[in-house]
């Protein structure tokens, strides 16, 4: 464990990124680049549960976390990728303290929770270190709930409070797409409800968190009080960096004509 959760409990800022590719080697190459928590996409990546395996293992022996978003807070989806070793579970769309709750009920066995217990598998070493992972796992697993819908807004404080739940995690697409002020993040509406989001979380001692587009915009949040901080994926890595380099390329083939 890279110990993100105890991390963001004395208020360090943490950085990382999005691997929606579903491939172990491009979560390897992210994971040895810098990064201190990769998050991977099971909502709208390429990959399934299956590749979130081999991803988990690429990212083992690198410096970043290994947070898995779930396409649900069904407690199936939860139980499976902490069973292959997440260190956090990221969910969706949550609208009330209700579905927060479930999913928190999914990251940790009981009392805590309802998560089912299962000693063979990654996560405990096969069975050598269940008792170990048993006992630490309720104050190392990440719970982090998605803000990106109206209706959460009206339950911030509520969903906050629940313990279990660690960030507060504003998805500036959906939730602005919501607001029907798609895209724009300067708007008074969507600087509102990240300020709202940012209280409850402070309120609560919990942490914030959100992903955005340009890293120039990195102070902007962080001032806010946002600390697990998100820009990039590794799908954006792959295209920015062939798109750059064609264009380079093109540009000599023509200039080079044109001589």
């Amino acid at each position: 464990m890279k110990n993100l959760k105890q991390r963001l409990k004395q208020g360090e800022t943490l950085n990382g990124c999005w691997l929606n590719l579903g491939s172990s080697l491009t979560a390897e190459i992210v994971g040895q680049a810098g990064f201190d928590w990769v998050l991977i996409d099971l909502e709208h990546g390429a990959g399934s549960e299956k590749d979130v395996l081999f991803q988990l293992q690429a990212l083992e022996h690198t410096a970043a976390g290994a947070i898995v978003r779930v396409e649900s807070s069904e407690s199936q989806r939860i139980h499976r990728v902490l069973d292959m070793g997440a260190e956090g579970i990221m969910c969706p769309k949550i609208t009330t303290p209700a579905d927060a709750q479930k999913v928190v009920n999914g990251l940790h066995y009981p009392p805590y929770g309802s998560r089912g217990v299962a000693k063979m598998v990654r996560a405990s070493g096969f069975a050598q270190n269940f008792n170990q992972y048993y006992q630490e796992s309720r104050e190392t697993i990440l719970g982090v709930v998605q803000i990106e819908t109206v209706d959460v807004l009206n339950h911030l404080d509520d969903v906050a409070a629940i313990d279990g739940v660690d960030v507060l995690f504003i998805g500036p697409a959906d939730l602005s797409m919501e607001l029907g002020i798609f895209g724009q993040f300067d708007h008074p509406r969507f600087k509102e409800a990240l300020r709202e989001t940012v209280n409850a979380a402070q309120k609560a001692g919990k942490a914030t968190g959100i992903l955005f587009f340009n890293p120039d915009d990195y102070q902007t949040y962080h001032d806010l009080g946002i600390r697990m901080i998100a820009c990039g994926a590794d799908a954006t890595f792959v295209a920015d960096g062939a798109r750059n380099l064609a264009r380079k390329l093109n540009a000599f083939r023509t200039a080079y004509k044109e001589a």
